[in-house]
């Protein structure tokens, strides 16, 4: 009776595991079937699906300029679709038959006789003018396609679109009707904007546009400040609807206070740009400081677009170039001598007809070529004219046997700091530092030439930023303070951080004698030396040229040809020193020169910085019986009200010189012998050519490049004549001419 049960039971256990191991292949089989073929099926589902908790993203905060501008800040985009099932819905509703007034309903689509209804011409007609790529026959073809596919969530066009051109999409006819009526759906995403286009992008950073992740610059610096926290709600049926519960609410982020003057920014990135194009250079950097906190003003960083032409903000250059700094580098060379009492201004060098031999290999002076300088150079006249024999000679007599003792100065001095800024691409200076083995010889291939050219700024990686912030402690009287890119941390209009400034050295000198001599020095170098072109006729200007050959992985020549990096580092004005400023020129060939070049720029910064600094009060000088008024650009309105409204001005239709966020409000000025009179102008879509007749060359500029087009300016005034007419359709890259008088 056993041996019977126990073969039975093991006949049924071997069915059992069969029908179960079968029912398990057709789970997986289905399951495998359901995540391949019918995938996209049930996503729609899914996406139609009520969701009964739903994660709420805040606002990711705004980062704004120094005078309260938006660098950067959320706009909305939007994906416009149809829905033919609500549609014809609509179509076909029994009430449209028995209702006369809503009779009309029935031939949205097509009419009475079966052929396309004219609502339907209109609004195809419409979507080709706002989107020109496409014909209206095509969007009609495409249109129709969906309807007869019975679509849900088709996409009228296959791109997100802006808030202006979303407003003018739902004005057309059939979307101009309620969405339960005409199908038309869209779906919001708020996308990273920059107003200001790349106007500082790389200092701002950038954000990935699918996931709104940051990942350079301020964006990824102070991505926890700015992204905020997210909440959470779920839907619950009552009454037959579904409503929002609210179980914590998002949080939205802060706004970030830089420090960046969008007006010195833009200031800095013309000129150089200017600069660059005239010298067929290929990268530049321009950095302005304020002397006292620290705070960047402008930092601009161009490449050039070998295809394009053109020159755009791609890598931060000035905190990541790690390149020899040339003869900039020789103030620190003398200033750390001087305060170690190895060399006086008295000394003086010969400089041998622009050659010298120094163990082995040969020293030249930029004019060897001319017989370079015939009589002895002081220390002032070295520094003015640039020797590299008469630094080198100084500095390998003061340190020959302890060039240990002078690397440690040039880290006392402050060259050497390590700024530790935030930024990913922020590098530390790297100065050789000499080591000896147990014998007493040199190691890690310190020679007896290191010396020499290291103290003309060869043999050592400094970027522009810790260059200039040397150079902005000699102006500040040798307090070192660390470059500061935050002011302040905002939320609802009220400050809730604050960033001090940080001061990383009480005095870069032993000496504070040796501080003046160096300041007299490298105000001599402007006045007298070749930093002359960096000067000016209104303020007083100190600083130091550099020209310097960039090493590559063939050396110092790639191809014959040598590369170079140009450089003046100064401040202004002199006396009284406000802005700190170094400016970088890399290029490729002869002509190279860093007074020339880079001098030149510097010049046309300090020049425009100062003159945006002038106060005029015009109160005390009206006229008791005519009143002169000041001829006034049509543009953005919200800045000629605010000079205006300072210059003491009525204005009529003005914001009495207040500034809310930054963002220009666009019109035209009109004038009489009262006052001016600010009249906003019609905005256009961003795809339309804007009216910038009687506009200044930079409002209109942005106005135009804000849309994609390029611009061509040509004289000098107001706008009197555009090459395109206004509302005309504006094609991305288009090139378009402005004739000024």
């Amino acid at each position: 009776m056993s041996k019977f049960a126990t073969e039975h039971s093991l006949w049924r256990y071997t069915i059992f595991s069969i029908l179960l191991t079968l029912v398990a292949v057709a789970i997986l089989s289905k399951g495998f079937y359901i995540m391949t073929v019918e995938r996209d099926y049930w996503m729609k589902v899914d996406s139609l699906r009520m969701p009964r908790s739903v994660i709420v993203q805040p606002i990711r905060g705004n980062i704004l300029a120094a005078g309260g501008q938006r660098l950067a800040c959320n706009l909305p985009e939007y994906e416009l679709h149809m829905d033919f099932v609500a549609l014809k819905e609509t179509i076909n509703d029994k009430r449209n038959r028995l209702n006369p007034k809503r009779a009309w309903m029935r031939y949205l689509w097509q009419d009475k006789n079966g052929n396309d209804s004219e609502k339907l011409d209109s609004l195809c007609q419409g979507l080709h003018e706002i989107f020109p790529e496409k014909t209206a026959e095509e969007f009609k073809a495409h249109l129709k396609k969906g309807y007869d596919a019975n679509q849900r969530f088709y996409p009228i066009v296959k791109k997100r679109v802006d808030y202006d051109t979303f407003l003018r999409v739902k004005q057309l006819p059939i979307l101009c009707m309620r969405s339960g009526l005409s199908g038309f759906t869209y779906t919001e995403h708020m996308v990273r904007n920059r107003p200001y286009g790349s106007l500082a992008s790389c200092v701002i950073g950038d954000v990935y546009k699918s996931s709104g992740k940051a990942f350079s610059g301020l964006e990824l610096i102070c991505d926890s400040v700015l992204r905020g926290r997210p909440g959470f709600q779920h839907s619950k049926k009552e009454l037959n609807k579904w409503v929002s519960v609210v179980d914590s609410a998002a949080v939205d982020g802060c706004d970030v206070v830089t420090t960046i003057d969008v007006g010195f920014q833009d200031l800095a990135e013309r000129a150089l740009e200017k600069e660059l194009r005239k010298d067929h250079a290929y990268t530049g950097v321009a950095i302005v400081m304020e002397v006292k906190t620290g705070d960047i003003k402008a930092m601009v960083n161009l490449d050039l677009n070998r295809e394009t032409g053109q020159y755009y903000e791609h890598r931060n250059h000035a905190l990541a170039d790690f390149l020899e700094p040339g003869s900039v580098f020789k103030t620190a060379s003398f200033l750390v001598a001087l305060d170690d009492g190895k060399i006086d201004t008295t000394m003086k060098v010969d400089c041998n007809g622009g050659k010298r031999e120094m163990y082995g290999v040969e020293m030249k002076d930029h004019n060897w070529t001319s017989g370079g300088y015939k009589e002895p150079l002081t220390v002032p006249q070295i520094l003015q004219k640039s020797s590299n024999i008469g630094v080198s000679v100084l500095i390998d007599r003061a340190y020959h046997n302890r060039p240990e003792d002078f690397v440690a100065g040039l880290h006392r001095v402050g060259i050497g700091e390590d700024l530790k800024l935030k930024f990913i691409e922020s590098k530390a200076p790297r100065i050789r530092y000499p080591e000896r083995d147990k014998y007493g010889n040199w190691t890690k291939g310190w020679s007896d030439t290191a010396l020499p050219w290291m103290s003309i700024g060869y043999e050592t990686n400094v970027p522009p930023i810790s260059v200039l912030t040397f150079y902005n402690a000699i102006a500040n009287d040798g307090v070192m303070v660390r470059p500061r890119f935050v002011k302040s941390i905002m939320r609802g209009g009220e400050t809730v951080e604050e960033y001090p400034v940080q001061v990383l050295r009480q005095s870069i000198v032993n000496h504070h004698d040796v501080l003046k001599q160096m300041q007299n020095m490298l105000r001599e170098v402007v006045d007298y030396g070749l930093g002359k072109p960096a000067g000016s006729k209104s303020f007083s200007v100190a600083g130091k040229t550099g020209t310097a050959q960039k090493v590559g992985e063939k050396g110092y020549s790639t191809n014959g040809v040598t590369h170079y990096l140009l450089s003046f580092a100064g401040y202004f004005p002199a006396d009284e020193p406000r802005y700190s400023c170094i400016v970088c020129i890399q290029k490729a060939g002869l002509p190279a020169s860093g007074g020339q070049m880079s001098g030149k720029v510097f010049h046309d910064i300090a020049e425009g910085i100062m003159a945006k600094d002038i106060y005029y009060n015009a109160k005390g000088a009206h006229d008791m019986e005519y009143t002169r008024v000041p001829d006034t650009k049509s543009g953005n309105l919200q800045a000629a009200d605010y000079v205006l409204t300072r210059l003491g001005f009525d204005v009529d239709g003005g914001w009495n010189g207040e500034r809310s966020d930054g963002t220009p409000i666009w019109g035209t000025v009109n004038r009489d012998k009262k006052g001016v009179k600010l009249r906003r102008s019609k905005g256009r879509s961003m795809r339309q050519m804007p009216d910038v007749r009687g506009m200044g060359a930079r409002d209109a500029v942005y106005a135009i490049e804000n849309r994609g087009a390029k611009v061509r300016i040509k004289g000098c005034g107001k706008v009197i004549q555009q090459s395109k007419a206004a509302g005309s359709t504006i094609k991305k890259g288009e090139e378009i001419t402005l004739y000024l008088s």
